[in-house]
Formats: structure tokens, sequence, C-alpha cells
């Protein structure tokens, strides 16, 4: 039986509940550390190291130093311990301004100068991205499929359709009006994103009529570029396909309804591992 632990780091716990949410794995791994739901004081020698949230304080950046030579196999889970994320967010000039005015704080992490992905302080082999991974993710990457092809896109998973006669002139907020089945939510006034966002959910959202928010980040023509290559083509989308006012559309994407993803890419976006190294993305 194979062994692997699951490392977290700056992060919100969901990857860890989205793994025990995925029962196929219980009969051939072992789950030897995560301490959400295992009582260990170390990480013991694994076959599979997952590591999840970002690199965001001194601690995290000792712990995985730690733990990474132990593991076979190294994989970045979620859009934390990939890109920056939400955990990305405290590398803000207010936040970080707020954070440092409280003198009164004890005890706490020393934050770094700013948020770093887990490919930036460790080799790592593979990553498996979103916010959280589905479940189904987790089995593939535990079980892989001789044939597994993923979708570049979250648009290709998509069974909407675009309309060219459709060209809505405002963008409709998420709690007004009606969403038609089968049509794209860009040709009816929708903030969806999923034109870029990265591919291999299944569409889940844009499917349910929910506009994609990029949880699962850029895509891989975006993600090394940085944020602002991939707003720039989000308003190219949409000036494509609507008529809405330029400045509306920009406004709409620097929201707070998409800042925790349009803005995730930490310092340094990279997500290939140490130079000379392929990692292979699910």
């Amino acid at each position: 039986m194979q062994q692997f632990a699951v490392l977290q780091l700056t992060g919100c716990a969901g990857c860890e509940v989205s793994l025990l949410n995925a029962e196929e794995w219980l009969e051939q791994y072992e789950l030897v550390y995560m301490p959400l739901v295992i009582s260990a004081n170390s990480i013991p020698d694994v076959d599979i190291l997952l590591v999840s949230g970002g690199v965001r304080t001194d601690e995290d950046l000792v712990r995985l130093r730690r733990a990474a030579p132990k593991a076979k196999k190294v994989v970045a889970v979620g859009t934390c311990a990939i890109s920056g994320g939400v955990a990305n967010l405290g590398s803000r000039d207010e936040v970080h301004d707020l954070f440092l005015a409280e003198e009164g704080r004890r005890h706490l992490p020393r934050l770094l100068p700013e948020c770093r992905s887990i490919a930036e302080v460790v080799p790592i082999q593979q990553t498996l991205p979103g916010c959280p991974p589905t479940p189904e993710l987790f089995v593939r990457l535990l079980f892989p499929p001789k044939d597994l092809h993923m979708a570049k896109t979250v648009c290709q998973e998509c069974d909407r359709k675009k309309q060219k006669t459709m060209r809505p002139r405002h963008l409709e907020g998420l709690l007004r009006g009606t969403v038609l089945p089968e049509i794209c939510l860009i040709n009816q006034g929708y903030l969806c994103i999923g034109t870029s966002t990265r591919g291999g959910c299944n569409a889940p959202c844009t499917r349910a009529g929910q506009p994609c928010v990029g949880c699962r980040g850029p895509s891989e023509a975006f993600i090394h570029k940085g944020p602002e290559s991939w707003l720039n083509t989000i308003e190219k989308v949409f000036s494509k396909m609507t008529d809405v006012p330029s400045n509306e559309i920009k406004a709409a994407l620097r929201s707070p309804q998409l800042s925790l993803f349009l803005f995730q890419l930490s310092h340094d976006p990279s997500t290939g591992g140490h130079p000379g190294q392929e990692v292979e993305v699910l």
C-alpha cells in the first residue's frame, strides 16, 4: 500500500476537505500525515506529498523545505500552491500595511515579502489546479487513467453555444435576470471568464448558469505572463462578443467578485518548477 502525506501551508483547508470527499483511495493508499485529521508530529518518508496553500510565512518556507526531500513525488495542490490564489491577497500593499500596523500581535509567523508558489521553493513533479480541486480530480491524481486529455480552458468544456447576434450592451449582475439555457453566458451579459481559465473541472458552474470566476487559475497561455495579460485577453473577448463599454468591463474585472482569483498570481507566476524540470499539470 502506497503512503502519502498532506502538507498544508497558508490556505483555507478547502483542498483537504475535497480530498476527504473522495473515498476511492482508501483501500490502496494510506494517509500518514494531515494535521486536519491525523495527529502526527512529523512527516515520514512517503511516496507522494500533496502540498496545499501558498508559501506566505517563514514557517511555511521551513516546513516545505523539510518535507519535500521525504517524498518520491511532490504535487502542488490547488490554486494557492500553484500560483498564489487567495493567500496572495496578503501581498497587496493595503493588506500588508494593516497586518504590520498591529503593534500588539505576538507569536505569529513572520510574513515573507511576497507570497511564493511551491515550485519556487522545491522541485515539484505535478500540479493539481482548482480552488479546491474537485474530489474527482484527486482520484485522477492517485489513479491516473491511461488516456487523459484535459481541456485547455473551461470554455471548451462548457456546452453553452455562442451567438453572433446576441450582443448585450451592459453587464448583468449575478442576481438579476433569468439565465437562458444552452446559450453562452457572455452573450447574455454575464461576467464569465471561462475563455481563458484553465480547464479540467468539466465546467460545473457555467453549465448550471453560474459565470466562471477563474478559480482554477489562468490557462497555460497566460500563467507565465502575469495577470495583466490575462485581464487584457478577457477584455478583448468581451469587446468581440458584446457591446458593453470598455470602462464597464474594466471596472467589473477589478470588482470584489473576481478579486480572489484574477489577482492571484504570486510574485513569480511560474509553475514550471526548477530550471530544466518537467512538471505535469492535471
